[in-house]
């Protein structure tokens, strides 16, 4: 059981928690949508329940949403995904923890960015397996590079995620080029973490597979299709040989992925309504950038996802202090950097638009506190 003992608690669960004890808090801690889904996910989800589909369906998910999201490749990217190559599980969790299990022994090493998503490195060690850091910061756009990769020893899978939590990076298309073939190169597995795919604002958006046919792709419904509570996600395999192994963790961990949530998934596709939740996000991050002058520093504009990693340290308080003084004397929730990681995270915070609440309210307060 050692190796449960690494892993850490994610300090804005807590937060979220005493936070919704309170009354007239402005919420800017959680990356949960406001937005309701595409209109026709609602109505499928209508339609399979008076059809009663309360059944289980096959562990690898339905074969008509496997269908659906081969295509959603195709028609945004160009790059051709046999569904049989498509895994759906439940949520993105369940799909870090399928992917590492299939790719990692008990003590492999996989790299990890920090500032990065905590789960990640919880996932590894919950698995027996070790994460190795590589620290980003503004200079090098929050990317790993390969020239990063160079000055490792002894690893095995390298993850990234793009669009990224709790930056709003996104990787260069040089550069996931790169790595891309760096991994291919050196036989290291490659996962990109792509579930805020949709919400990228300032660039054309891309997928890893586009790069590599190896390259591992985990995506999910929660974020830019605005279904967080539909818990459904999906993975992209490079052979049926890794299709089997997931199908044999999801067959004794998980059974299926929800069976209600896979037939409504498949309505969830309507590009132009997701085209009306990104600008929704692009004019939230346009207006928390502006209202954010002269309170902390921005150094690295976000670009996609819905978050503001924002540089407090002129205040000489640690991010875990901040944010819990904040939510009690300010009544504000926001997310304390120090979860993401240990590289000078303590200097940092995190704010979501994911939901409106009243975000020049959430500014206004942050404000006058700080400014006390």
């Amino acid at each position: 059981m050692k190796r449960f003992e690494s892993v850490t608690p994610f300090l804005v669960m807590d937060i979220l928690k005493e936070a919704k004890e309170k009354q007239d808090v402005v919420h800017m801690e959680i990356g949960e949508p406001d937005l309701e889904p595409p209109p026709g996910v609602i109505h499928a989800l209508e339609e399979a329940v008076k059809d009663r589909l309360f059944y289980y369906t096959p562990s690898l998910g339905i074969w008509e949403l496997r269908e659906r999201i081969a295509k959603h490749y195709y028609d945004r990217f160009g790059v051709e995904v046999s569904p049989s190559r498509v895994v759906i599980t439940s949520g993105t969790s369940s799909a870090f923890l399928v992917v590492y299990a299939i790719l990692l022994d008990f003590g492999n090493r996989i790299v990890l960015s920090d500032p990065t998503y905590p789960c990640y490195k919880n996932f590894a060690y919950i698995l027996g397996a070790e994460p190795v850091v590589v620290n980003t910061d503004a200079s090098t756009g929050y990317q790993i590079k390969p020239q990063h990769l160079l000055e490792l020893k002894d690893y095995q899978a390298l993850h990234i995620s793009t669009p990224a939590n709790p930056t709003g990076a996104v990787y260069d298309d040089e550069n996931l080029k790169a790595l891309a073939q760096f991994c291919e190169e050196r036989n290291i597995y490659f996962v990109c973490d792509e579930i805020y795919q949709g919400l990228t604002y300032d660039r054309e958006e891309r997928t890893a597979l586009e790069f590599s046919h190896k390259a591992i792709v985990i995506n999910g419904f929660s974020k830019s299709f605005c279904m967080p509570g539909f818990r459904l996600g999906w993975v992209i395999l490079p052979n049926e040989e890794w299709v089997r192994k997931a199908e044999l963790v999801l067959q004794n961990l998980y059974i299926s992925a929800p069976t209600l949530s896979q037939y409504s998934a498949l309505q969830a596709f309507d590009y132009q309504y997701l085209s009306k939740v990104k600008e929704t996000y692009r004019k939230r991050r346009d207006m928390l950038l502006e209202e954010l002058k002269g309170i902390g520093r921005i150094d690295k504009k976000p670009e996609g996802a819905f978050y503001v990693w924002v540089d407090v340290s002129q205040y000489g308080v640690d991010s875990y202090e901040l944010s819990m003084a904040l939510l009690r004397d300010a009544k504000v929730a926001v997310t304390p950097g120090v979860d993401f990681g240990k590289n000078k995270t303590e200097r940092y915070i995190r704010l979501s638009f994911a939901r409106d609440g009243n975000l020049l309210e959430g500014v206004r307060r942050i404000r006058n506190y700080l400014m006390r």
